[in-house]
């Protein structure tokens, strides 16, 4: 990858201009909601919601998406429209129009919002969103945007950080450091977050590197 190549990573990617297609049926905190919560524009807000419903799909597999009744798709139902997202030749809004689908906002929550630092090359301003899986779906992490995949409790996946087993980005690190508190999912999902927009920032005194909440705490072990 042109950026974090070799860095474990959560799912995700880029917004689609078509994630921000209104005509979508909607189950959970509104658009409007998901701004303030945000802090950000109707529009925009309801694009990062839909690409990250979409990135889930494409890169695990797992739509968060349901029937009238309810009921989730069965794995494996959904691969040829898994493959067109990919290709970009369907929209997220098409695929469950066409399938009769309701968006389940309800399962996401917000939880953290990134910038990369002014020095670096390439620039991301990234929204981070915590998701319950749904009963009968399964993440297979069939992508090819990433060497391997696989499931790991918070605390094993810091530990394997610690001794440098693999690497992870700080927003990596500091999502999977406040998952590490929780017990449960339900618990993690029920915390309240309130989002700010991050940005690390170079230090010169020659303490840290880049300068953020728990930056001690993460380049005690960090490989940058």
């Amino acid at each position: 990858m042109a950026f974090a190549g070799g860095m474990t990573v959560f799912p995700g990617g880029g917004v689609d201009l078509r994630d921000a297609e209104q005509d979508l049926d909607w189950q959970g905190e509104q658009p409007q909601w998901w701004a303030r919560e945000f802090a950000t524009d109707t529009a925009t807000a309801t694009a990062l919601v839909a690409a990250a419903v979409r990135e889930t799909f494409e890169e695990c597999g797992v739509l968060l998406a349901s029937d009238a009744a309810g009921r989730f798709p069965a794995p494996g139902d959904l691969a040829h429209a898994r493959a067109d997202l990919v290709a970009k030749d369907l929209s997220l809004a098409g695929l469950l129009r066409s399938r009769n689908l309701t968006l389940r906002a309800d399962l996401l929550r917000p939880m953290a919002h990134w910038v990369t630092p002014e020095s670096e090359p390439r620039r991301y301003d990234t929204r981070f969103f915590l998701a319950a899986l749904p009963e009968g779906q399964e993440a297979d992490g069939r992508t090819t945007e990433a060497l391997s995949t696989g499931w790991a409790t918070p605390a094993h996946a810091l530990a394997e950080w610690e001794r440098h087993h693999h690497m992870l980005l700080p927003p990596t690190w500091t999502q999977l450091t406040d998952l590490a508190a929780y017990s449960c999912v339900e618990d993690a999902l029920a915390a309240h977050r309130p989002i700010t927009a991050i940005m690390p920032t170079q230090v010169s005194d020659g303490t840290v590197p880049l300068a953020f909440d728990g930056a001690q705490d993460y380049f005690r072990f960090a490989r940058l």
